[in-house]
């Protein structure tokens, strides 16, 4: 068993996470790894959502089962709730590996899928970032980004917690001494500037950047809130981690006909060369990131396999 806290300094770089993430998409677009779609339940009026994964890893031999609970009735960072936790088999040997706390896991892997996404999708000449919040998934977004993306050199911020922008700029210190971070104050004017938009804000935001407020050629991503529909509606292309998880937990960007647009490419398929993320320079377009549970495994293996190696966790004998 593998809690919070013996996860919590494991050390681990961004250009490590980046590669196993890649790994894992790879091994899932060359038809060695299995994931299933998620499952979910939530309360009706909104004020919880759970999901169950399951995936298989092969060329990690591993299986596993993620499952993530949110409860949020007011939206406020105060008193919401939210636990994950991931437990993994050993397909070689049969046995379990390790149940664990999996913040850490998603703290890390969702910013590399946006940092190859972004990789992936981005402008040559493009230098510049707009990020939108300043959350778990904000403070994590800057190193992986340049970790995959090193010639973004115009790194905006714009968050309202003064303590999470001081987080942001110390988590990008930690990687990068040199970088600089500049506080903007008006979201809106600097996204009219800015290559790439990253959109990591939490469901209370207040910023809802529309396609108008986009520049030609601009990658919009979005991992939380802070983007509106119109983003998508009127994006000249459209890429996601997967089309089928998007059309599950994206519903909140469809346009006014109620529906959600077609998805042009998917990561894995854009990572193995079997399709291509952009097509033009002046194409704006909308990337979705929604995590596979592969990439989990991915981030979770590499830090359980670190972890028990160090003598952390508790060894637990449940099935005896």
């Amino acid at each position: 068993m593998l809690s919070r806290s013996d996860l919590a300094d494991v050390p681990i770089s961004p250009v490590e996470v980046v590669r196993a993430v890649e790994d894992a998409y790879l091994a899932f677009a060359a038809g060695e790894s299995d994931n299933p779609r998620k499952l979910s339940v939530a309360h009706p009026d909104g004020w919880s959502v759970a999901y169950a994964m399951l995936g298989r890893d092969g060329r990690r031999r591993v299986v596993a089962m993620k499952t993530s609970y949110k409860f949020d009735p007011n939206h406020d960072r105060s008193t919401k709730k939210y636990y994950t936790t991931i437990t993994l088999y050993d397909d070689a040997t049969g046995l379990p590996l390790a149940m664990m706390d999996c913040a850490r896991v998603g703290a890390l892997r969702t910013p590399a899928v946006s940092a190859l996404l972004v990789r992936e999708t981005i402008r040559p000449e493009a230098r510049s970032v707009l990020l939108i919040g300043t959350g778990t998934q904000g403070r994590n977004a800057l190193p992986h980004l340049l970790a995959a993306n090193p010639q973004l050199n115009r790194l905006m911020l714009y968050g309202t917690h003064p303590e999470g922008l001081e987080s942001v700029h110390q988590q990008l210190l930690h990687h990068h001494p040199q970088a600089e971070l500049e506080i903007v104050p008006d979201p809106y004017a600097a996204a009219r500037t800015a290559d790439v938009v990253l959109a990591t804000a939490g469901p209370g935001t207040r910023v809802a950047l529309e396609a108008s407020d986009l520049a030609p050629g601009a990658l919009a991503v979005l991992v939380g809130y802070g983007l509106a529909p119109s983003t998508l509606v009127q994006a000249d292309r459209v890429i996601a981690t997967s089309a089928e998880q998007m059309a599950l937990t994206g519903t909140d960007m469809a346009g006014p006909d109620g529906r959600l647009r077609r998805v042009d490419a998917e990561l894995p398929q854009i990572l193995s060369r079997r399709a291509v993320g952009r097509t033009a320079d002046d194409e704006r377009i909308f990337v979705y990131n929604s995590g596979l549970v592969l990439t989990d495994i991915a981030v979770a293996h590499a830090l359980a396999t670190r972890a028990i190696a160090e003598g952390r966790g508790t060894e637990v004998s449940l099935w005896d």
